[in-house]
């Protein structure tokens, strides 16, 4: 009984590729700040911020999907990974936005100094 050693060099440069494409992606738009995403507001937050969090969880999701392998596995296995860490990415950017902007409105509007 043999086993053949499959290469998966074109793999890994394919992964590093896209990884590296969304990564310039993320820094370019950091640079420049085009200022029709920067000042443009979306659910109490500017479109380019959207689109960094979009872009990270991207990146995120891609890394275990490659490295972690998940992408060979059955769907319902891929399906109980996935899912409930999306949930609580999305759980977590509400509650911290909603809770951000009440904090924010609070100062703003009230005689109470920013102390910090």
């Amino acid at each position: 009984m043999s086993h053949e050693h499959v290469s998966n060099t074109s793999r890994i440069w394919k992964v590093f590729g896209i990884l590296s494409i969304v990564t310039i992606i993320e820094v370019i738009l950091g640079i420049i700040k085009p200022e029709s995403l920067h000042m443009t507001n979306l659910l109490g937050m500017n479109l380019l911020n959207w689109i960094f969090y979009a872009l990270t969880i991207f990146k995120a999701y891609y890394i275990v999907w490659a490295f972690m392998h998940i992408e060979g596995e059955k769907a319902s296995l891929r399906n109980s990974v996935v899912y409930p860490v999306v949930f609580l990415v999305i759980y977590i950017l509400f509650i911290l936005l909603t809770e951000g902007d009440y904090v924010f409105e609070v100062f703003r509007n009230s005689t109470i100094k920013w102390n910090f």
